[in-house]
């Protein structure tokens, strides 16, 4: 499970990470959202999560901590919190956001385009996480998985000492 705020990373670290291992990614934002960000309610998007950890090994990108932590953290391996200061994040937002106008992003539902309005919504949770919504990812994070061992990787050297460390795991 690969947690922490927008723009920390999770997304690019996920993809990376399935490659190397090769595991499916579960991006939970295009699990969550239909054309024109609207949410699915609780049962589908927790339907649709279970069936998408279904099998043996999985990936998941994204938090929803209230919504998933006691479908995910029983069967997890591994949290992987990605930490970067709060700027870097926004400026990676920022930039996602341009680039989403051009192109579509493959880890975001079909029909969800970044724009303004969800940019400034998206600012202010970044400057709010480390206060708000860490603290609430943590507790639930104990309270479902307590014994999931937990790294943090802070910046892109961690990431690549990460990612370089593991074994490729061979195609058959």
């Amino acid at each position: 499970m690969i947690l922490g705020t927008a723009g920390s990373g999770k997304s690019t670290l996920a993809r990376r990470l399935g490659e190397r291992l090769q595991v499916p990614v579960v991006h939970l934002d295009a699990l969550n959202w239909q054309p024109g960000w609207k949410a699915l309610t609780t049962e589908a998007f927790r339907s649709r999560l279970s069936e998408a950890i279904a099998g043996d090994a999985w990936i998941t990108d994204g938090n929803y901590a209230i919504l998933t932590f006691d479908l995910r953290l029983p069967r997890a391996d591994l949290v992987i919190w990605v930490e970067r200061p709060a700027l870097g994040c926004a400026w990676r937002v920022f930039r996602r956001a341009v680039k989403s106008q051009f192109s579509a992003d493959e880890d975001l539902a079909d029909g969800c385009k970044e724009d303004i309005g969800r940019l400034w919504d998206r600012l202010r949770f970044i400057a709010r996480f480390n206060r708000v919504n860490r603290p609430r990812i943590e507790a639930a994070r104990t309270s479902y998985g307590p014994e999931v061992p937990v790294i943090v990787l802070r910046g892109d050297k961690e990431i690549s000492s990460f990612l370089r460390n593991l074994p490729f795991k061979s195609q058959r």
